[in-house]
């Protein structure tokens, strides 16, 4: 696994190695030669992904990242798995825990084996949901679950069911989360690919969400509707600070209103292929 330190150029490659021993350290995998193959489910592929300009695009992700203090780790790429760079979906941490996500979809099967690496070497306790009772199924079915269908809201891990996530993986996934003191809530998805396309949450628990597209506004005891989709994926970095798209400034104007501030990077060419800021990386800190 690589490391970046903070400051790396945009562009480039990995920039020096740095220790594992930060708090705030975030797990990525660069865009693949054939991310334009990429699944899409609820959109129409209306315009030809730029691998190149993708590639550029995940260099200023990564570097927003570094910008607010993040140790960035380069999980081993997978050139040969078109969507490897959503590397949120095959693995979960929580604290010291990682789950490795149990994917539906055959064809993102070979990006598991890198991320539970990356997990190892990071010293994380490395769990499999498939390796829940049952195996994989459940009493409720088959074990099938992706990192983006998981939202971490204080203490209860929410876990959208109906898209590539089912009820049996929700049932894994309370079962390894119930030992680290989080309640799972399922929550139906239909809408959308993933739960975390619907909604996502400000530092202060507030979930925001472009209401054409959630099931159910209603279901969040706090909910902040924003005027563009791309308005409802945030990543915090910090209590103060959000990662979004460039391309929802009135909701960015919401977000400063209420005291953050606001990093907006680039995201075309993924939005093409129905993923966000939060796909691209999983943080450690989110989850402590």
């Amino acid at each position: 696994m690589r490391g970046y330190a903070k400051g790396a150029a945009q562009g480039r490659g990995v920039a020096s190695s740095a220790p594992m021993t930060a708090d705030r350290v975030a797990l990525v995998r660069r865009p693949s030669p054939q991310l334009a193959d990429g699944l899409v489910t609820h959109i129409k592929r209306s315009s030809a992904v730029d691998s190149e300009l993708a590639l550029r695009q995940w260099h200023g992700y990564v570097d927003a990242l570094l910008a607010t203090g993040f140790v960035v780790r380069e999980v081993e790429p997978v050139p040969d798995c078109p969507d490897g760079v959503f590397i949120e979906d095959p693995l979960l941490v929580f604290g010291d825990l990682a789950v490795v996500a149990a994917p539906a979809a055959p064809s993102r099967m070979p990006e598991v084996a890198g991320a539970r690496k990356a997990a190892t070497v990071h010293g994380l306790r490395v769990v499999e949901l498939a390796g829940a009772p049952g195996g994989r199924r459940s009493p409720e079915g088959t074990i099938a679950l992706d990192g983006g269908d998981v939202l971490r809201v204080g203490d209860t891990a929410y876990v959208g069911v109906g898209g590539r996530t089912t009820q049996g993986g929700a049932t894994a996934m309370a079962h390894h989360l119930g030992g680290v003191g989080l309640t799972v809530v399922p929550v139906p998805v239909s809408k959308t690919l993933h739960l975390k396309s619907q909604v996502t949450a400000l530092p202060d628990g507030t979930v925001v969400g472009y209401e054409p597209l959630v099931d159910d506004p209603s279901f969040w005891p706090s909910f902040l509707a924003v005027p563009e989709p791309e308005g409802a994926h945030v990543v915090v970095l910090d209590p103060h600070t959000v990662l979004m798209s460039d391309a929802a400034p009135a909701s960015a104007a919401i977000f400063r209103d209420r005291g953050l501030a606001v990093a907006a990077v680039p995201m075309s060419e993924f939005i093409k292929l129905e993923g966000s800021v939060t796909c691209l990386s999983v943080r450690q800190h989110d989850f402590d």
